[in-house]
């Protein structure tokens, strides 16, 4: 389940994307301080293009979706995602909440937000990602990929992203992961 995150979330979402395994797979990689996360929040709470979602599992709170650059007129959006790593190892659910998180993230954009487009960055050294990303029926779009320069070396970041219809789009990845559920 996918909920709105309120100011009782902020220090976890902050302890979640610190995560030495999570700083790993972002552009920005260094620890974010109290008084940048909070500067982060203030600024996305004000944003109306931007959202930030608790993903919720029956063991409580455990991830974070983050939709940004949310265009009405449009109707795409960026997004993104991370886990609360320690707490889903330590129960044994870290690889089905990865899976559930991206499926409602999924869902919720389509059918809920009404989007026609959902994309989002990965880096190109993320394969678990990128591959989680085209089995749920996302397409990688070169024309959008970029290189970011991380820790001194460049780094390919690759552009993903689904539509609601046709081809591989949000309806015929929903049949495939209607029925794996």
């Amino acid at each position: 389940m996918l909920r709105t995150a309120d100011q009782d979330d902020v220090d976890s979402i902050r302890r979640w994307r610190n995560h030495p395994e999570v700083r790993r797979q972002f552009i920005h990689r260094g620890e974010i301080s109290e008084r940048h996360h909070q500067a982060w929040w203030r600024r996305v709470a004000d944003d109306p293009a931007a959202q930030v979602l608790i993903f919720e599992d029956a063991g409580g709170r455990c991830g974070v979706v983050t939709i940004s650059h949310h265009d009405r007129t449009q109707g795409t959006a960026e997004w993104g995602f991370y886990l609360d790593v320690v707490g889903l190892r330590a129960r044994g659910a870290l690889f089905g909440a990865w899976i559930a998180l991206e499926r409602e993230a999924i869902r919720y954009a389509f059918d809920d937000l009404g989007l026609a487009v959902l994309g989002g960055r990965t880096l190109a050294t993320n394969a678990a990602v990128l591959e989680l990303h085209r089995r749920s029926g996302f397409t990688v779009v070169p024309e959008k990929g970029y290189t970011a320069e991380i820790g001194g070396q460049e780094c390919a970041v690759v552009w993903m992203e689904m539509s609601r219809g046709g081809g591989s789009g949000w309806r015929s990845a929903r049949a495939e992961i209607l029925v794996v559920n």
